[in-house]
């Protein structure tokens, strides 16, 4: 008799229970591609936050370029997400970087024991106009930068001011070959010409580009991102200058 008074009771309680749980859905999964940035200045970096297992955490990818354009980089092996929160972890798996959720809709903060702040935002979340800026990027600085391999202050001084004055079609060369591959920039979209003999450039992928300050950046269908400096009338190279030789050099259609 008191069994069955129970079950009612019970059956209400097992109900709150489950639409309680309900109520509380999880954050959802972080994997895919991410942007990491230097705050105060251009350097930047695409991350992959794979959906696998990795050595340590879980997997991360990220072009060879950015361990000189973010050395902490070299550092970091995987990651994992608890909650809402995703910590980027060292070989001993210990978070070298952990960002909380944001706040908003702005990016992830995150600071080092050195006191040095990154961003977190998932590639292409954040509008070019809210990109960190380098603290002495002028247009003085333009014309007279600081020495840079294989740029010169003159080639610095015929820097495209505007980029309609990028756009166009250019060719990529390597260290012996030449013409191995073609590039369309136009508007904001970038496009790789059919008969790409490169394969680097053909697994990049790049579908974007944009030109601030001097700088060209082309940026691939997964978030990541390659920058450019020119280096003469229609030229650019690869910034950090690393690995094989990548110069984008414009020609006529």
């Amino acid at each position: 008799m008191r069994l069955r008074r129970l079950l009612p009771v019970l059956g209400f309680l097992t109900w709150a229970g489950c639409a309680a749980a309900q109520d509380v859905s999880p954050p959802p999964d972080a994997a895919g591609p991410w942007e990491l940035a230097l705050d105060g200045s251009f350097r930047r970096c695409g991350l992959m936050l794979g959906a696998e297992p990795g050595s340590v955490g879980r997997a991360l990818r990220f072009p060879a370029g950015c361990r000189r354009a973010l050395p902490l980089i070299n550092g970091i092996v995987g990651w994992r997400q608890d909650g809402e929160m995703i910590q980027l972890l060292d070989r001993e798996g210990q978070p070298v970087l952990a960002f909380a959720g944001p706040e908003g809709d702005g990016p992830r903060s995150a600071e080092t024991p050195g006191g040095e702040r990154y961003s977190l935002a998932q590639a292409g979340t954040i509008p070019l106009n809210s990109r960190p800026a380098a603290p002495l990027v002028t247009q003085a600085a333009l014309t007279t930068p600081p020495s840079l391999p294989g740029a010169s202050p003159e080639t610095w001084a015929g820097a495209p001011s505007t980029p309609g004055a990028v756009a166009g079609l250019y060719t990529l060369d390597r260290f012996v070959e030449k013409d191995v591959c073609r590039v369309v920039l136009r508007a904001d979209i970038a496009q790789v010409q059919e008969g790409c003999r490169d394969p680097g450039l053909a697994l990049f992928d790049p579908t974007a580009w944009h030109y601030e300050a001097g700088r060209l950046t082309l940026v691939a269908r997964r978030g990541h991102s390659v920058e450019l400096i020119p280096v003469g009338e229609g030229r650019w190279r690869r910034d950090p200058e690393i690995g094989t030789t990548f110069l984008l050099r414009r020609v006529e259609p």
